[in-house]
């Protein structure tokens, strides 16, 4: 399965939240990283006080375990749009950067894997909420 892991899932890898740590030992035969993850973590770091101790951890996560980024072209800002119209439709909302997120996932043709409950509203994605 390709695994695209959201920016929540990274920090409970990242701290050893054994269910996490589980579900991607026996789903992620890829994995896949969106841009948008990794932005929105080197926010946080550069906002913490463990920034050079996050980057580099974060590093040897991406290297470890053989991460693979999703990077935004114009064929994910496609997706953004289908994704973004669809939920607009239905009335329903969800943060912007999971619906780039979700574009990348639609992108790869990967499974999303999160905590965000508002992504089993993403017709487009399959997602394994945990």
């Amino acid at each position: 399965m390709k695994l695209v892991l959201d920016t929540n899932v990274y920090c409970d890898f990242a701290e050893g939240v054994p269910e996490t740590v589980e579900t991607i030992a026996l789903h992620g035969e890829q994995i896949f990283m969106p841009a948008i993850v990794i932005g929105e973590l080197v926010f946080g770091f550069l906002k913490g006080a463990k920034r050079q101790f996050n980057e580099r951890k974060l590093r040897q996560v991406l290297n470890r375990l053989k991460i693979d980024t999703i990077d935004v072209t114009t064929d994910v800002a496609r997706k953004y749009a289908i994704i973004f119209l669809s939920l607009q439709r239905a009335g329903t909302r969800i943060p912007i950067n999971d619906v780039w997120i979700a574009a990348c996932c639609m992108e790869i043709g990967g499974t999303l894997l999160t905590r965000d409950k508002h992504f089993k509203f993403v017709e487009q994605v399959d997602s394994i909420i945990i």
